[in-house]
């Protein structure tokens, strides 16, 4: 420390320390825990603000979105016990879907410590950092002076290696403590390169396959790291697939792309998968969902040749025997990848054409009476500017999304696709108005179901009081939780149980939040809805109610309960 730095409370310290750090916006709830940052955030107000949520899962999946548009941790500020339970959602979203987020807690005073004093925990056992816990590191600051030390740290932690959510602890006691100690300079990630004999090796190993397969997927993505990426394949004619919920990484109107692998994916795509002969697992984990339960790629040794290039080298063998590793930032590896020299031709050339060519009848589909969901994602398709923000929550109604919307690849102003890899329902809502508010100038649409929406309906409250306006909450209404529903006919066909649901009418609902609101039953209505919700100056909310028997935009679930009567006898 030097006299020079002026002294104050420590609440105002932490606040000039994000201000530092480039952070302009956070999110949360507030608290008597951290009252002293909440009056530094007021001493501050011209430089950043902070954005009060209706509820702590909100807020976390708001700071969430916000590391996934930006690159840099997310903030959320939430209190003690329950405040931070609440929270934990979004740091497990995080954490699957490799997106840095720094969560403050609020704590007891430190002379009332171990006690079980009113809303105490011990985060370090609650988030317990490792490969299974809910972040990547706990902290908990008891010295003012050190508190600068500690933000620094966070910003580092959640960047680096496999980004991710890093939890600091701030007993209310210390934010009251008179310091001067200075902040720290604004942190950047340190990166890694691929070594040049790893980059000889992945080279040889490719031009000596028959059927190659690029899977592109994980965190820490920028747009020219995208543009790279979009060379090396283009040089080597390359398929490229993306990883579960990570398709705006490569354009999806390119003709070398092959689709997503991740949930409902087509049988082509899976079948391709399978058959290469090369898998270049550029950035995702390679979790359940994009393996098809670790069966397309078979864990821990895979029939395919298996190169995996991520960021985290903890992440490197974890789950999968590689025959290649090779540990680089995103940021970093597709930039050396697109340096390597390709031939003049190669052998594959008829297998990436096939590759798109079933990507595109994959996006054909028997019409739906009489409302189609796939005409529907049709028609924002072409009436939606390119850089449409969409966000979906967890449910069969994220399905026709994933499926017939074209994500352009990934933009100066960050991703536009937010969602969550964890399969956490209600992270739709609260990323929209997050996207909203952080990128005024860009138009954000949010595809929820009637259940995934009501898990955090209440942020419409935000949009409105922080005046979002480029911003479309589509609710897809079938009375019931589809996802279960779909498994019970498949499983116990006939004997459904739990998964009806008892919903308001939502038009109504959004109108008493201060939102449009528009319902839609048949087809032919929805683009006449969405055009006047493009000229509307306010959030818009539009009802579609669908039939409870359209499950997935490949099945009912009539056929799914026949399928499985036969399957078992009855």
């Amino acid at each position: 420390m030097t006299s020079s730095n002026p002294r104050r409370i420590a609440g105002h310290l932490l606040v000039e320390a994000l201000i530092e750090q480039g952070v302009e916006t956070v999110f949360g709830v507030p608290g008597e825990s951290y009252l002293a940052v909440l009056d530094g955030l007021h001493e501050h107000r011209e430089k950043i603000r902070f954005i009060a949520c209706r509820q702590e899962g909100g807020a976390a999946f708001m700071a969430e979105a916000q590391g996934k548009l930006s690159g840099r941790p997310g903030i959320c500020f939430v209190t003690r016990g329950p405040g931070a339970t609440n929270a934990s959602i979004g740091l497990h979203t995080a954490f699957q879907d490799s997106t840095p987020l720094i969560l403050f807690v609020g704590q007891v005073a430190s002379d009332q410590r171990d006690r079980e004093a009113f809303q105490e925990l011990d985060y370090r056992q609650m988030f317990g950092p490792g490969t299974l816990g809910l972040a990547k590191w706990v902290g908990e600051v008891h010295d003012a002076d050190r508190l600068p030390e500690y933000v620094a740290r966070a910003f580092h932690t959640a960047m680096q290696g496999r980004p991710g959510p890093v939890v600091i602890v701030l007993p209310e006691d210390m934010l009251r403590q008179v310091t001067a100690a200075p902040v720290l300079p604004r942190a950047e990630a340190a990166l890694a390169w691929p070594a040049p004999a790893a980059l000889a090796s992945l080279r040889q190993r490719l031009a000596a396959a028959k059927q190659p397969l690029l899977i592109a997927g994980g965190g820490g993505w920028t747009a020219d790291s995208c543009s790279a990426l979009q060379s090396f394949a283009e040089a080597w004619q390359l398929p490229v697939a993306c990883a579960f919920r990570f398709q705006d990484l490569f354009d999806n109107r390119h003709p070398l792309y092959a689709g997503d692998v991740g949930i409902g994916i087509s049988q082509a795509l899976a079948k391709r998968v399978q058959d290469a002969d090369l898998i270049i697992a550029l950035g995702p984990r390679l979790g359940e969902m994009t393996t098809g339960g670790y069966q397309l790629l078979q864990a821990p040794r895979p029939a395919q040749q298996l190169i995996h290039l991520h960021g985290g080298a903890e992440e490197l063998g974890r789950v999968y025997a590689a025959d290649l590793m090779i540990n680089a930032s995103m940021s970093c590896a597709a930039q050396a990848l697109a340096t390597l020299e390709a031939p003049v031709s190669v052998t594959w050339q008829q297998w990436t054409q096939d590759a798109n060519a079933d990507f595109q009848a994959n996006r054909v589909a028997q019409p739906v009476s009489p409302l189609d969901m796939a005409e529907v994602i049709q028609c924002l398709n072409r009436l939606m500017p390119e850089d449409t923000i969409f966000t979906n929550g967890a449910g069969n109604f994220s399905g026709w999304l994933q499926r017939f919307h074209q994500y352009p690849a990934l933009h100066q102003q960050g991703r536009t696709q937010l969602a969550p890899t964890s399969g956490a329902m209600g992270y739709g809502v609260p990323a929209a108005v997050a996207a909203a508010l952080l990128k005024p100038a860009t138009w954000v649409v949010n595809l929820a179901g009637d259940g995934d929406f009501l898990m955090t309906g209440q942020e419409l409250a935000t949009a409105t009081g922080y005046g979002a306006k480029q911003l479309i909450s589509i609710v897809v209404d079938n009375g019931t939780y589809g996802t279960i529903r779909m498994h019970q006919e498949r499983e116990y066909p006939g004997r459904v149980s739990g998964s009806d649901l008892f919903n308001p009418d939502f038009a109504m609902l959004a109108q008493s939040y201060g939102w449009a609101a528009q319902r839609v039953e048949r087809t032919e209505d929805f683009e006449p809805a969405l055009r006047v919700a493009l000229q509307a100056g306010k959030p818009t909310l539009i009802h579609l109610r669908l039939s409870a028997d359209v499950s997935t935009s490949r099945s009912t679930l009539g056929a799914i309960r026949a399928a499985a009567q036969i399957r078992l006898g009855q």
